[in-house]
């Protein structure tokens, strides 16, 4: 794999010329427009196939896939023009293999809400471990409200893909309640209510495990969270399934703040199986426009966690995402929009602005002023940023990666993980 960095006057074309592949196939894995528009600074991986397949009358990717001795998940993943689907057509050049050398293996964790689109899921699904529906909630007495899950579920199936059931803190509005949580984790009827359901809903439709969030809890908080979640290990593990939990980005034991307090990462630690270090929101819609996980943050984080947890039970947190703030920044009233990567590619071509690179932060930018003379400063991720953060997994020996989240297509993302790593 390389990432090439486009410049002035360069096409598709060309630079498939100079690296010497398919230039429809380097077009198609970067989802580049019909018109073939590229943005000054934009970044296309370029993966070089090692051997190739034409697809002959009355071929399956399942006969294909058994005739080289490999899995359809794996066509599917060097493979990204697919989309996970099974139609391909005679005189069809499939990717069998490509040069890549992966530095190892990993877990790769998404979340996504129901509403995702189906094509979107099913072209992500391949590069998945694990895929937690987004997200099973708490009412007002601590009892469960639940997502409609049902398709996300035989869609992980489908593909193979271990689901996790997330349980968290938030309201039937989407919002983190501190209150509901605190009912939960000192009110012992309410806790064993709510432990009741949970392993209802585990055992009725095949969750492999339960991936806790309870976020915005105070330091009085701190050691019940524990508890609880020590007890459903215990519970778990005795039926075979696992339990993770999701943390706040800390980076050391005694930093204050609602998001921080509460999560104590030695206590927590010892009490699951796996961790999600949510290591993004430095840069956020009510904040001055920066990173959204500049490197030397997501750092600091993992060189506090990995003192506090084993290294082999954390997945790094990866933002699908990126934002859009108009200038000038004034605390209090600026609000950023979210938009995908992708969308902010797009967005630079269609404004002629050059994309640049903060080699601090690890992380691309631009700026463009709108139609009403509103100038706009935009932070998001590309191949070298998700390169930089996913390389960290093999650095300090961490399970894999968990993405939040998969609602927003970037083909890049996956292109340089399956480039990385051995997905397990």
């Amino acid at each position: 794999m390389k990432i090439h960095v486009v410049q002035a006057g360069e096409s598709v074309w060309s630079i498939a010329s100079d690296y010497g592949v398919d230039p429809d196939r380097l077009a198609a894995d970067n989802e580049v427009p019909p018109s073939g528009a590229l943005a000054v600074g934009q970044t296309l991986v370029v993966r070089f196939p090692r051997q190739v397949h034409v697809v002959r009358s009355g071929e399956t990717l399942t006969s294909i896939a058994a005739a080289y001795g490999t899995s359809v998940r794996t066509l599917w993943r060097k493979n990204w023009p697919l989309g996970g689907s099974e139609q391909i057509y005679p005189g069809q050049v499939l990717v069998i293999s490509d040069c890549s050398e992966p530095l190892g293996t990993a877990v790769s964790h998404g979340y996504a809400y129901p509403h995702i689109d189906s094509g979107l899921l099913h072209a992500q699904l391949p590069y998945l471990s694990t895929l937690a529906p987004f997200s099973y909630g708490l009412t007002a007495d601590g009892r469960l409200h639940a997502p409609e899950d049902a398709a996300l579920l035989a869609a992980a199936r489908q593909y193979g893909v271990q689901p996790v059931m997330s349980l968290s803190s938030l309201t039937e509005e989407g919002e983190f309640s501190t209150e509901r949580a605190a009912l939960v984790l000192t009110d012992s009827a309410v806790q064993d209510e709510l432990i009741l359901e949970v392993f209802q809903v585990l055992r009725a439709k095949g969750y492999r495990g339960l991936d806790v969030d309870f976020e915005y809890l105070p330091a009085s908080l701190a050691q019940p969270y524990a508890a609880f979640l020590h007890r459903l290990h215990r519970l778990l593990r005795s039926r075979g399934l696992f339990l993770w939990t999701a943390l706040a980005p800390k980076t050391s034991a005694s930093q204050t703040g609602i998001l921080y307090e509460g999560h104590d990462y030695a206590a927590i630690g010892a009490a699951v199986d796996g961790a999600l270090l949510m290591t993004y929101e430095w840069g956020y819609a009510q904040g001055p426009p920066m990173a959204v996980a500049p490197l030397p943050s997501v750092r600091a984080v993992l060189d506090y966690a990995v003192t506090a947890i084993p290294p082999e039970k954390l997945l790094l947190g990866i933002p699908n995402y990126g934002y859009d703030w108009p200038l000038p920044f004034v605390s209090g009233t600026t609000r950023a929009r979210s938009l995908s990567n992708q969308q902010a590619v797009a967005l630079a071509v269609e404004q002629g602005a050059e994309i640049f690179y903060d080699e601090t932060a690890q992380s691309p930018y631009f700026h463009y002023t709108d139609n009403a003379g509103t100038a706009h400063a935009v932070w998001f991720e590309d191949a070298r940023s998700l390169d930089a953060k996913l390389r960290l997994i093999q650095e300090y020996g961490l399970m894999g990666a968990g993405f939040w989240n998969l609602m927003r297509p970037f083909s890049q993302t996956w292109l340089v993980l399956d480039s990385l790593y051995q997905i397990r």
